[in-house]
């Protein structure tokens, strides 16, 4: 519910927004430029200081990745824009690990034996299995993955590697992708394109054998 109501209030912010541009004669694309404009003139440390905050809170990770090279990547490189995006990327994962697994846990675990039941513990062995099988899962917010492994008590260091490792991949893509763009470069494109599908088979692929090495255990034959 504190996850919805986030998302809805962040919905109501940008229909705000647009109508306050909107009503000052700006069209679409004048719109989008002038976000570009006020986001550039904040500078690329307050750009990088608010990726590694605001996901915490609900904000599309995707928003930031995309918008980065465009940005920053005329003035400081493609390669710095990268490790900057990597580096707010792993402050966001340990800021959003305390929060779930010290400040917010409790709390639901009040609520959890007010409701007459307890929240399930994961076994060590099933630990680092149930991390890639969140980050790799289609669909589910990347805030929503990282609040769910911190309550589950998912170590420190299993949690942030894996997670770091396969948000990485994806933000990297993104970056290139949303700076090809930018520069109407479509041979960039298309390898940002490219590295993204070889992301999906690869998490097809690797979905599909945790799967069966379920399946292999629930028989005993693991």
């Amino acid at each position: 519910m504190l996850l919805a109501g986030i998302a809805v209030g962040g919905l109501m912010a940008c229909a705000l927004a647009w109508w306050w541009l909107q009503s000052r004669g700006y069209g679409a694309h004048q719109a989008f430029d002038w976000v570009l404009a006020q986001v550039r003139s904040l500078g690329p440390w307050a750009f990088f200081m608010l990726m590694a905050l605001l996901p915490a809170m609900g904000a599309p990770l995707s928003l930031f990745t995309l918008t980065a090279g465009p940005l920053f990547a005329p003035a400081l490189g493609l390669p710095l824009v990268t490790l900057l995006a990597l580096v707010s990327l792993a402050v966001n994962l340990a800021l959003t690990y305390v929060l779930a697994r010290w400040l917010l846990r409790p709390w639901v675990e009040r609520l959890c034996a007010w409701l007459g039941f307890t929240l399930p513990a994961v076994a060590e062995a099933d630990q680092r299995a149930l991390v890639i099988l969140v980050r790799v899962t289609p669909g589910t917010p990347f805030v929503l993955q990282s609040y769910l492994l911190g309550m589950a008590k998912i170590p420190l260091a299993t949690y942030f590697v894996i997670s770091w490792v396969v948000a990485s991949l994806y933000a990297c893509a993104f970056i290139l992708f949303g700076d090809s763009l930018a520069q109407g470069n479509g041979k960039m494109a298309v390898l940002a394109v490219s590295l993204l599908v070889v992301f999906a088979v690869g998490v097809r692929f690797i979905r599909s054998k945790m799967k069966q090495k379920k399946a292999v255990e629930g028989m005993g034959l693991g």
